[in-house]
């Protein structure tokens, strides 16, 4: 019996070295989770056996996968993502689902981001309008231009002296600068993509409180006029230098609406509504002419120029002309019994009936965890732990051969009685 339990010893010892030597083969294996031999002791199975039965020797039990982070680092390439918590990525292969923690990717040919085994990167798609939407699917990067959007509308917030009077020189005229107190520009864009300079003026009236407001585009009246009298919009403000109304109508609303202004560019014409109540509104104060609010919608056609994803997996597009489009975001997975996953290779898993259904969801919801781009997971192997290890199972294989050595001369001596 000492010949088997000892033989069983040394193939448990043998399967435990497999294990240790595989971990220390994958030590450098980005998304590597190193396993644990684990044995269970052997009996026979006798009825009525007493309960200071000799055991028959060991067997082992299960290889069990250890889910701890691995390290982090940092690399040069914005597609790759480390998972900071218990979550997966989510794979497309060719129509199945297998789950990683390797986050390594890269662009293929047609577009697709892919790991290092041509397996797409699920995420949940976003619309035309940068809007993450429920519809999950294969990450597609389109490397083409962004369109131009045409501005549709300012947010403009200025502080209007209170102390100016009305102008010496009438009628206002843009060319002629005693004719307005203040004044401010920014760039706008048609439909084309072209941009256009549009200058806002500010002229004081006679009457207290009251400014009149007018919009050229390129030097030309947005409101149509070639020539002065220009028409205006009228803006009056309260005794606390509040926006009281526009051309008569109380504010709210606040917004001044330019109706089909036309441009030689051969673009669309442009509608222009100007909101004088943005975070920082339009004020009449005691203080100098000060602009604390000038932005427009609108830009021009851009080239892609990079790709960024942040700590909640939101995928963004960069382009050219500053602006950024929203893709979608990367799907993470979890599991009830992560030891249950099966594996199938490529530090890949699939799900079984022992890990149970994927809980599906996005970076920083619930325990999936959360989103480092530029960066890896190392392996989580433990390279002393597992050197220690290795030295105790070669131990424990030299003390069970040393047993069958034992036995064996123990065997020849009986056999040797006369």
């Amino acid at each position: 019996m000492s010949f088997r339990s000892a033989l069983s010893g040394i193939n448990a010892a043998s399967e435990d070295l497999k294990v240790i030597g595989n971990n220390i083969a994958n030590a450098s294996t980005t998304g590597f989770k190193e396993s644990r031999a684990e044995f269970a002791d052997v009996y026979a199975a006798t009825d009525g056996a007493a309960s200071n039965a000799i055991g028959a020797g060991v067997r082992l039990a299960d290889v069990k996968q250890q889910f701890g982070q691995g390290n982090i680092s940092f690399t040069d390439n914005k597609l790759d993502m480390a998972i900071n918590g218990r979550g997966f990525f989510i794979l497309d292969d060719n129509g199945a689902r297998v789950y990683t923690r390797a986050g390594s990717f890269q662009v293929d040919r047609d577009g697709f981001v892919v790991n290092n085994s041509g397996n797409k990167l699920v995420v949940n798609n976003a619309d035309d309008n940068g809007n993450v939407t429920g519809a999950v699917g294969p990450l597609h990067l389109d490397n083409s231009n962004i369109d131009p959007r045409a501005t549709n509308k300012l947010d403009v917030g200025v502080n209007l002296d209170s102390s100016q009077v009305r102008p010496t020189t009438q009628p206002f005229d843009p060319e002629v600068p005693n004719s307005f107190n203040h004044s401010t520009s920014l760039t706008v864009y048609d439909s084309l993509g072209a941009s256009h300079l549009a200058t806002m003026y500010y002229v004081k009236t006679d009457t207290p409180n009251q400014w009149e407001t007018h919009m050229f585009i390129n030097g030309k009246d947005a409101k149509g006029a070639t020539a002065p009298p220009y028409t205006s919009d009228t803006l009056t403000f309260d005794g606390a230098g509040a926006l009281a109304s526009i051309n008569g109508t109380p504010v709210p609303p606040g917004v001044i609406d330019y109706k089909n202004i036309q441009l030689d560019s051969g673009a669309d014409p442009l509608n222009i509504s100007i909101n004088l109540l943005s975070n920082t509104p339009t004020t009449q104060f005691g203080s100098r002419f000060n602009v604390s609010a000038l932005t427009q919608n609108g830009y021009a056609s851009g080239r892609l120029s990079g790709f960024d994803i942040d700590d909640s997996g939101i995928i963004k597009a960069r382009y050219t002309n500053g602006q950024s489009k929203v893709l979608g975001q990367v799907s993470m997975a979890d599991f009830a019994n992560v030891n249950g996953l099966q594996q199938l290779g490529d530090t890949s898993w699939a799900e079984s009936a022992a890990s149970g259904a994927a809980l599906v969801g996005t970076a920083g919801s619930g325990s999936l965890g959360v989103l480092q781009s530029g960066a890896l997971e190392g392996s989580n192997v433990n390279l002393t732990g597992q050197l220690v290890n290795m030295i105790e199972a070669q131990r424990n294989f030299q003390a069970n051969a040393q047993v069958i050595t034992t036995a064996d001369t123990i065997t020849q001596t009986i056999i040797n009685i006369r």
